[in-house]
């Protein structure tokens, strides 16, 4: 049976999808909120996400990128919103598709299937190594080894810094370019701002690796972009 989680603040159109989903023989989680959609995704591993762009909490396309940060789940958003800058913000962030309200609910399972079939399988792990550390991207954690209570061997990271390193940590071994770490991370309006990623590299550095001016896991590949060596 397939799993689906629908995110949206409005208590009707809850409804109304649960109950359509349901007779299609869809097994249905709910949201209202950004933080629970996240929470759910991580423990549910839902097969379709359905997401609204105007939560309470925070914005969709920040849930797009906390999923995408350990999850190839198919996300098909769900918005009110209509201007084209809103869908390709979403669609850079990555979202599969992108349907407006209102919306006819035939069109709208019609195009939650055509992504489910579009997405490739994955390791939707959510747990990463780093040395002589652990990255929980679902609960967006750093914990360093060692004893003591795991609170206070936690690494705090700006919203910035987790979403440069989730772009890396989701292709691992790999060249990820300059222009598609700015893109995904500040937007599709950044193109040639790389003085941001070396800022920010360096400071996950100093978090995360224990020599930085000999870094082992977070490379720079100059002029190109950077890598997770795991």
């Amino acid at each position: 049976m397939t799993r689906a989680l629908v995110v949206d603040d409005e208590p009707q159109i809850l409804r109304a999808l649960r109950i359509n989903l349901r007779a299609r023989a869809y097994e249905v989680e709910t949201a209202a909120t950004g933080a629970e959609a996240l929470a759910v995704a991580a423990r549910a591993r839902p097969d379709l996400v359905i997401l609204d762009l105007g939560l309470p909490d925070m914005d969709g396309v920040e849930v797009i990128r906390g999923l995408r940060g350990w999850s190839t789940v198919p996300i098909l958003v769900l918005s009110g919103r209509a201007d084209s800058l809103d869908k390709v913000e979403a669609l850079d962030a990555g979202a599969d598709d992108y349907v407006t309200k209102p919306f006819d609910i035939e069109e709208l399972l019609a195009r939650a299937r055509a992504v489910a079939r579009r997405a490739a399988p994955g390791d939707d792990s959510a747990v990463v190594r780093i040395g002589t550390m652990t990255v929980d991207l679902a609960a967006r954690r750093v914990i360093r080894d060692g004893d003591g209570p795991e609170e206070d061997r936690q690494v705090r990271l700006t919203p910035t810094e987790w979403g440069l390193l989730q772009a890396l940590l989701r292709h691992p071994g790999r060249l990820v370019s300059q222009r598609q770490l700015l893109h995904e991370v500040w937007g599709s309006a950044y193109n040639d701002e790389t003085n941001y990623l070396r800022q920010y590299m360096a400071q996950l550095r100093r978090k995360l690796e224990p020599d930085t001016d000999r870094p082992r896991h977070l490379l720079t590949e100059p002029g190109m972009g950077y890598r997770f060596q795991p």
